[in-house]
């Protein structure tokens, strides 16, 4: 997922923004869903979306912070979640070295 948002430490970064990337991989028992063929029986992944997009728009000073925001969200609306597997990667941070992103890797049982 790919959003355009004001996280970081410097001053700056409140002001211009810049972009991240969001990977997820969710950990669910999908028995029921694998014989109902009913997405109330899994995860809605439109639904995963929105909770990212919202917690990507509160602005935090640091990617740890965004990350646990998103993966206990996730983990509080949908129950069935076993596990939440998230890279959040900001692209080009603004550090004086030509790098591709920072990235925060967290894995929440």
């Amino acid at each position: 997922m790919h959003f355009f948002a004001y996280h970081g430490l410097l001053p700056q970064e409140s002001v211009v923004g810049n972009e991240f990337v969001v990977n997820l991989t969710l950990e669910v028992d999908i028995t029921q869903a694998m014989q109902s063929d009913d997405v109330a029986d899994t995860v809605n992944y439109a639904k995963v979306y929105e909770v990212v997009r919202f917690e990507m728009q509160q602005r935090s000073n640091l990617l740890e912070h965004v990350a646990g925001r998103i993966a206990q969200h996730l983990l509080k609306d949908f129950p069935t979640l076993l596990s939440v597997d998230l890279l959040l990667e900001k692209l080009n941070p603004p550090m004086g070295a030509d790098i591709h992103s920072a990235a925060i890797h967290l894995i929440v049982p």
